[in-house]
């Protein structure tokens, strides 16, 4: 596998780096899709993170990417119409066909990115269905996702969302997902923990990543409550960031927050010389 610059970066600096990507479907929306490839990297982030592009050429997103050398830490499976309030549909039988049929279309282009996993949200519940019909749907289609992704090489998440802001969604805590990804038990499936959706929902983030930490697959922050840049609620990442640092994790920490003013201003508290990799004691927490 490439050594990525952070890790070389990591390695000349002779001590360890949180690296950083950015979400550039939650930000950046200053400009369009497209756009927001070449203005990461011109801010200084080494990776980025999306949600599943629909309606976005696949090819020029991918040509967009190998224009700027940005590296993939994260994107989804078709989750369907997240701004209208749908957050997947493995538990719905009648949408299988649809979910399935995507699967191998993000896979193959995960694989041209060089994105190494993909998150699969579940889905709300379904009125007039038991939670256990509903998970046993959850158990099967993403046993067979994650077998796909095996195949290809390639790593599958799953996360927790808060309810507050999704009163209808399957998965709300740590203990009920890693029940989950247990029953499903693949080598390649891991748990995708959001920070900010964990702080709202059961808090003790410090002791869930030292309890946790060889279970997830990818971490995303926002502070909370009103989900912006960290250093602007009540979350101290200075702490958490160190704990995880600490753990010697090895992962993409995804910024995945609404900012309170521009996108770009938003980035202040991460040093604009060292976006993609920083020491924790550099951070402006």
């Amino acid at each position: 596998m490439k050594e990525s610059k952070a890790a070389r970066l990591e390695k000349r600096e002779g001590k360890r780096m949180l690296r950083f990507d950015l979400n550039i479907s939650i930000l950046l929306k200053e400009v369009p899709f497209l756009e927001r490839f070449e203005r990461a990297a011109s801010l200084g982030f080494g990776a980025v993170e999306f949600w599943w592009p629909g309606g976005e050429n696949l090819s020029a997103t991918a040509e967009r990417l190998r224009a700027t050398g940005l590296a993939v830490a994260l994107m989804n499976f078709d989750a369907g119409n997240m701004a209208g309030g749908e957050r997947g549909f493995l538990n719905d039988h009648g949408r299988q066909e649809q979910f399935r049929a995507n699967v191998p279309v993000a896979l193959e282009f995960a694989r041209q990115v060089g994105c190494p996993q993909l998150n699969a949200l579940v889905g709300n519940t379904i009125p007039g269905k038991s939670r256990e019909e509903q998970m046993e749907q959850v158990r099967k289609n993403l046993a067979w996702a994650a077998d796909q992704a095996a195949a290809a090489g390639l790593g599958v998440v799953v996360e927790s969302l808060n309810v507050f802001e999704n009163p209808h969604y399957l998965l709300t805590n740590t203990r009920e997902t890693l029940e989950l990804l247990a029953d499903v038990n693949r080598p390649n499936l891991k748990y995708q923990y959001d920070i900010y959706h964990m702080q709202r929902m059961e808090g003790n983030l410090i002791a869930t990543l030292r309890e946790y930490i060889g279970k997830m697959g990818h971490i995303q922050v926002a502070d909370s409550p009103e989900r912006h840049e960290p250093g602007t609620g009540e979350i101290h990442y200075s702490h958490v960031l160190a704990a995880l640092d600490a753990l010697g994790y090895q992962g993409y920490v995804g910024l995945e927050y609404n900012p309170t003013t521009s996108s770009e201003a938003s980035f202040a508290w991460l040093p604009d010389n060292r976006r993609g990799a920083v020491a924790v004691n550099d951070l402006r927490l």
